[in-house]
């Protein structure tokens, strides 16, 4: 027995959450940083929030790690996410995509088809966009900046603005 906790206090599932506007690299940031390790939960692929649903279940049932590829802009939102994989034993880390409400607007119009989204959007989601705080049940909370095509990532805390 003591040696099955002390492997759960090795490895602990992790569950990330990104926030930022829509074109502000979090896909381009998941695919360098996550994907041979975490399993991508986007709504824009997955389609209907009912299968986000069961993929985020299907996640914390198997201990798997994940990251929510979603813009998050509220903090109802991100709770749906953090609550359920913190009362599974999660640790839970955020990563806040620094807003550049004209660098985002900039790279959407660099996208083709369905991944090309409305300015509007982009403008509304910059409206309704609340910083995140390590008091939403975040263990860790980081900055994402972009700076000539490079992502900087740098630890966010509260007292930070």
């Amino acid at each position: 027995m003591r040696a099955a906790r002390s492997l759960q206090a090795i490895w602990q599932p992790e569950a990330v959450i990104f926030i930022g506007l829509q074109g502000s690299g979090k896909s381009s940031f998941f695919k360098e940083r996550f994907f041979g390790s975490h399993v991508r939960i986007n709504l824009d692929m997955l389609r209907t929030r009912h299968r986000e649903t069961l993929l985020l279940r299907a996640c914390i049932e198997m201990q798997q790690h994940f990251v929510v590829d979603n813009t998050n802009p509220l903090l109802a939102e991100r709770a749906k996410y953090i609550e359920p994989a913190r009362k599974a034993g999660f640790r839970i880390v955020g990563y806040y995509f620094w807003p550049d409400l004209t660098g985002s607007i900039r790279r959407n119009g660099r996208r083709s088809g369905r991944e090309r989204v409305p300015t509007q959007a982009i403008v509304a989601t910059a409206k309704r966009m609340q910083p995140p705080t390590l008091a939403e049940g975040f263990d860790q909370l980081y900055r994402v900046k972009l700076n000539q095509g490079q992502f900087v990532v740098d630890e966010l805390t509260d007292s930070e603005p």
